[in-house]
């Protein structure tokens, strides 16, 4: 895919509705505007509709990749436009005293993730199979060979497969979404409490799966 200048080479840019002119997907964000809280954009976003690029700006890439991880490079991209669709057209509910917006789009990512679960957990028992991920290919020839020479990794692979939807949400966000338990809970729109109760049971199945290695560093090498 070819990209324009300043442009996120892997993502097309934001839906053409957040802007205001033909102008094209808008380029990197004034760095004043990097210092204004999500909060502040959406809040304009509701008079001013194309200030929601802002947001596409700033985090469309690490949705993607976390999209990616899950799903494979195939799906990704759709997932992260709907994601921001959808965003766009949920703003006027968002909880204006929450400055950061990127639970809430981890929030909505992973829910769209939910509906492909069956590809998801297809691709994780490819790699419990054969050894080859399909979705680590996307990103550097070193990660592939470091995945694809792991029996541990095919185990951990397994393991995923098995996970109820409720504690592979969690455990991929905490891992792979860099989110606290409190931005967990706010992305999934569930108790604190319930993100700890299935943290900890997918932590126990996994560490049973690869027979007591650390589930949390095998995951994040995966990243």
């Amino acid at each position: 895919m070819t990209s324009t200048p300043h442009q996120n080479p892997t993502l097309h840019g934001p839906p053409a509705y957040f802007l205001a002119d033909d102008s094209g997907p808008p380029g990197l964000p004034d760095p004043a505007i990097s210092q204004v809280p999500d909060s502040t954009i959406i809040k304009a976003s509701l008079n001013e509709p194309e200030r929601f690029a802002e947001l596409f700006e700033r985090h469309a890439a690490v949705l993607h990749r976390y999209a990616v991880r899950r799903l494979g490079p195939d799906q990704a991209e759709d997932v992260v436009a709907e994601t921001f669709a959808r965003a766009f057209e949920k703003r006027h509910k968002y909880a204006l005293d929450r400055p950061d917006a990127l639970p809430w789009l981890y929030g909505i990512t992973t829910n769209i993730i939910g509906t492909h679960r069956r590809a998801e957990t297809r691709g994780y028992r490819v790699l419990a199979a054969t050894g080859e991920d399909p979705v680590a290919v996307a990103f550097d020839e070193r990660v592939v060979a470091r995945v694809s020479a792991s029996e541990t990794r095919k185990s951990l692979a397994a393991a995923l497969a098995e996970l109820g939807k409720g504690q592979r949400d969690v455990l991929l966000l905490i891992s792979w979404g860099d989110l606290s338990y409190e931005e967990t809970a706010q992305a999934l729109n569930v108790p604190v409490g319930t993100v700890r109760s299935r943290l900890s049971r997918a932590r126990h199945k996994i560490v049973r799966a690869l027979g007591g290695s650390n589930p949390t560093d095998m995951i994040e090498e995966t990243r």
